[in-house]
């Protein structure tokens, strides 16, 4: 029994139960091996004349023995002597894949992509495994050895048969617990669909022999009730597609393998809105594949929608979603980012560098905005309905970042324009507004009809101005947000501070307010702390229009109070309420005839119902709706 060198049993326990963190990720590592193995092989091939080997025929096999609990990786690359079996495996840590890299920096090139980098790949068998065996044997050798140990006090090593170069690592492994089911290792299916999602891309195909059914020849005297019969057969079936799509040139790449590729992988029944590949080369090299989704996924807008592109290195899945190549608005898109200058950890399941990912984000980011606003500029149609599906992704960008990132998203959001009936950006609104017109204006609410239907906003376009109809939940929090687009400030044309009126007619509701100041009185003693004030309106301003509105005291507006309302049982984001009154509605004349005449109840019977009404017409509550119906009733009578 050989120790294994260093301090190797709390290392050896380290590398088992502390570096990874998911154990199916061992397979990946042996795979990544062998396939290191056969690089090795072939790279001696290309300087040593004497090493006929074919790449057609370098491969990696994968079985398993149900029975034995065994699962095997075999390749027929370089092999390993007796010394190097105690080198590579006894020496925890030791990585000959490393040293094979920087020994021969100078002469590999893009045909030799040495995966290993620390050496502890191997050891993340004993996870999953009781007992490893590793039968080698080195090229130009007559000689194999055999490598055991069971990862807890060191290893043996034997000489053993192989009939050609080449290494086996056979794992037998551990017995299933109540918390693991290490016999899920030993079907067809799991190893398929661990090889096809973090090997699918290593160079050189990785083989299994798999069942499979057909049905017999039927007799020539078969009758009607013959029932057809099948046998299992078996072949050999490479699982993995070797060449990564995102390598080749895009030129060389139909739109319909990218279609292919995107549905495959990314589990959509729809072909992408739009693909994006591009290579990036400089202190950091790496190639992209990117798609916009056509549909939204159903569990977009809920907190178990995870994003995150695939982060290869040099074709080994490390992440299968990296959050961190993508801002949160972007979470929509779906691809691969791969790069063999990554520095990754000793699991190679994270990275040592953030600024790496930074830098690949910003371009991610950089690539997919260039694209929407080529689309949004050159397809429309395409843009709209893109917009219909992530829009409200986009504006909660802008609110979620504190306006971060408007430079970003500002020029990619569409608004509904009561105007021109139909979707604008920002852009477009400040370029048609009239000069008068000093702002951008916009009213949330549930309902574009309702919403087209407010007096607020006719008075806005009888004046020749434009009105952003928002009924995203999202879109007053945005505009707020934003504030301003092209040093043209954003306003709530519901916001207490609202005013088109000139300065006559200013003076003029004034003077009516000082005139009528008993019925103001009496109309806010009627409603207590209902409102915090009633006034002359100077948004309501003909006869056609409602005889009173509300509107919001202070910067929180009706929209957000609603939105605050549904987490907020005890009612302390209450926006507080202003009655304005329309005093050139008929029912402001009948106001002030029953005020003249004494009849004060009238009025305060008034009141309470145009205080109602103003509040139905926001989409707002009112506190009783059986009171409000027998107040309307009564004047009836």
């Amino acid at each position: 029994m050989n120790e294994f060198k260093t301090e190797s049993k709390k290392l050896l326990d380290l590398m088992i139960n502390s570096i990874y963190t998911n154990k199916e990720i061992f397979l990946r590592e042996l795979i990544s091996n062998a396939s290191d193995a056969i690089d090795k092989l072939h790279f001696r091939s290309l300087t040593d004349d004497s090493v006929d080997i074919s790449k057609e025929d370098l491969q990696i096999r994968l079985s398993f023995d149900r029975e034995a609990r065994t699962i095997t990786v075999s390749d027929n690359g370089i092999g390993m002597t007796e010394e190097d079996l105690h080198n590579n495996l006894g020496t925890i840590a030791h990585s000959d894949s490393q040293a094979f890299k920087s020994e021969n920096a100078e002469q590999q090139g893009e045909d030799v992509d040495i995966i290993g980098q620390f050496g502890v790949g191997f050891y993340s068998s004993f996870m999953v495994a009781s007992h490893v065996r590793v039968v080698s044997k080195a090229f130009g050798s007559d000689q194999a050895f055999a490598w055991d140990s069971d990862g807890v006090e060191g290893y043996t090593v034997e000489p053993a048969e192989r009939e050609s170069c080449g290494t086996d690592v056979i794992l037998t492994l551990k017995p299933s617990q109540d918390e693991e089911d290490y016999e899920d290792f030993l079907t067809e299916y799991r190893l398929k669909e661990l090889v096809k999602r973090y090997s699918n891309y290593v160079r050189y195909p990785v083989t299994m022999e798999v069942t499979h059914s057909r049905q017999l020849e039927i007799p020539e005297d078969a009758d009607e009730d013959y029932v057809p019969e099948y046998e299992n057969y078996t072949e050999v079936e490479t699982l993995n597609s070797m060449v990564p799509i995102w390598k080749r040139k895009k030129s060389e790449v139909t739109e319909e393998e990218y279609n292919q590729f995107y549905q495959s992988d990314f589990h959509d029944h729809e072909d992408p809105l739009r693909t994006i590949s591009f290579h990036a080369e400089g202190s950091l090299n790496y190639d992209a594949l990117l798609f916009i989704p056509s549909k939204a996924p159903f569990d977009l807008y809920t907190r178990d929608f995870k994003k995150g592109l695939a982060l290869y290195s040099s074709n080994v899945m490390i992440q299968e979603r990296c959050e961190d190549l993508l801002p949160d608005y972007f979470n929509f898109v779906r691809g691969v980012v791969d790069s063999q200058d990554l520095h990754l950890n000793i699991s190679r399941e994270t990275l040592q560098q953030n600024a790496q990912l930074r830098a690949i984000a910003r371009r991610v980011e950089k690539k997919v905005k260039t694209e929407l606003q080529n689309m949004l500029e050159t397809d429309r149609e395409t843009y709209e309905a893109f917009f219909d599906e992530f829009g409200e992704i986009l504006k909660f960008g802008v609110y979620s970042s504190f306006g971060e990132a408007r430079g970003v998203l500002e020029d990619l959001l569409l608004f509904y324009s009561a105007k021109e009936q139909k979707l604008v950006t920002l852009k477009e609104y400040v370029k048609a507004k009239p000069e008068e017109q000093e702002k951008i204006y916009f009213v949330p609410g549930s309902s574009r009809d309702l919403l087209e239907k407010l007096p607020v906003v006719n008075s806005v376009l009888n004046r020749g101005f434009d009105v952003l109809l928002c009924t995203a939940r999202v879109d007053e929090f945005a505009l707020g947000m934003l504030n301003s687009y092209d040093d043209v400030e954003i306003q709530n044309i519901q916001s207490s501070d609202f005013d088109l009126s000139s300065e006559e007619q200013k003076k003029d509701a004034e003077a009516v307010a000082e005139d009528n100041k008993d019925l103001f009185e009496t109309v806010k003693e009627t409603l207590g702390d209902k409102v915090v004030k009633v006034v002359v309106s100077t948004r309501l301003t003909t006869e056609a229009d409602t005889p009173a509105c509300v509107t919001a005291d202070g910067p929180m507006s009706f929209g957000m109070e609603r939105m605050m309302s549904e987490r907020d049982t005890e009612g302390r984001y209450k926006v507080g309420r202003i009655l304005e009154l329309n005093i050139k509605s008929p029912v402001f004349e009948a106001m002030k005839t029953a005020m003249d005449l004494g009849q004060k109840d009238k009025v305060g019977e008034y009141a309470k119902i145009l205080y109602d009404q103003a509040l139905l017409i926001e989409g707002l509550p009112i506190e009783d709706p059986v009171a409000f119906a027998q107040a309307v009733a009564k004047l009836m009578v």
